[in-house]
């Protein structure tokens, strides 16, 4: 009989690092997926540094579009286009029309939000060539 009350304390001890394990590692999978939304707008910051760059050495105009995505050559690879609603899907990026905001949805629902900045009066530089850059706005909650 005492084997038995061995068994289950350890079966519940168990039990108890697993569920915190699977906690710590949700958080850190979150943390993961942020960190490459973070890479991503990095990415695109450059990109709309380098349209910037060309065109205040070389001259010309600037796109009209205020899609990000449109000044520049490389798009993340789950990208799904303009778009006038919330998709269904998760872990994607998109271009909100109505809002003109470029948007990351996370697996968990919520999403990160970036607006196309044209003019010189940026509360953060990061990033900022000529007045343009890319600001992340407060994210939003389902």
């Amino acid at each position: 009989m005492r084997r038995y009350y061995e068994f289950a304390v350890v079966v519940v001890l168990i039990s108890i690092l697993a569920l915190v394990l699977l906690g710590a590692l949700g958080r850190t999978s979150n943390e993961m997926e942020e960190a490459g939304v973070q890479a991503e707008v990095a990415t695109i910051r450059i990109g709309l540094m380098e349209v910037v760059a060309h065109r205040e050495t070389f001259g010309g105009s600037l796109p009209k579009s205020d899609n990000p995505l449109d000044w520049v050559t490389t798009r993340p690879a789950n990208y799904l286009g303009e778009v006038d609603g919330i998709p269904d899907s998760k872990s994607v990026w998109y271009f909100d029309r109505k809002a003109r905001e470029l948007v990351y949805r996370f697996r968990d629902g919520h999403r990160a939000r970036f607006r196309l900045s044209r003019d010189g009066n940026v509360d953060s530089p990061k990033a900022v060539v000529a007045g343009v850059g890319l600001l992340r706005l407060e994210d939003q909650r389902e």
